[in-house]
């Protein structure tokens, strides 16, 4: 089904359609320092070009990035990527500073993945993770996926690890 996104619940979190207004993080997140892993820093109409592509995947895939919000406030993304270079859909995640270290991302991709596994059947989904990115990696980790080098990533040093979702679901 392609059109918006679904909302998905957990205790604590909301995911949703992104709306226009949660722009502004993204823009704030590639105008910083924080974005070295993810290409940046970018100008405002790059983080604008490369953020409508992202929801844009909503009516041409049937996935892409959900905002993720805890009590009416936003936190960031969890969602599915496929921009044309990438080798397949990709899990990913971004927060926003106040929400790092408190498992929201962890909890929102777990909640993605079992929708994947459900929506669409997948038996896997990668994340493919620059290798400089400590966190995201240990992320990927405890979400209990396995690093798999022989999986094409984008950048050379990309790190790439594969989720079985056969048991989500």
């Amino acid at each position: 089904m392609r059109g918006l996104a679904p909302t998905l619940s957990t205790p604590r979190l909301t995911l949703r359609m992104p709306a226009l207004a949660d722009f502004e993080h993204r823009a704030a997140f590639y105008a910083s320092d924080r974005s070295v892993w993810e290409g940046g820093p970018l100008p405002r109409n790059a983080a604008w070009r490369l953020w409508a592509s992202e929801v844009g995947q909503w009516p041409l895939m049937g996935y892409g990035p959900f905002s993720v919000d805890m009590d009416g406030t936003y936190m960031g993304e969890v969602g599915i990527y496929h921009p044309a270079e990438y080798p397949e859909p990709e899990l990913g995640w971004f927060v926003v500073p106040e929400a790092e270290g408190k498992g929201i991302a962890l909890e929102a991709a777990r909640t993605v993945m079992a929708w994947a596994r459900e929506t669409f059947g997948w038996d896997e989904i990668v994340n493919i993770i620059d290798g400089g990115n400590a966190r995201s990696v240990a992320l990927g980790q405890r979400l209990g996926g396995r690093i798999d080098a022989t999986r094409p990533g984008i950048d050379p040093g990309d790190v790439v690890i594969v989720h079985d979702l056969r048991g989500l679901a």
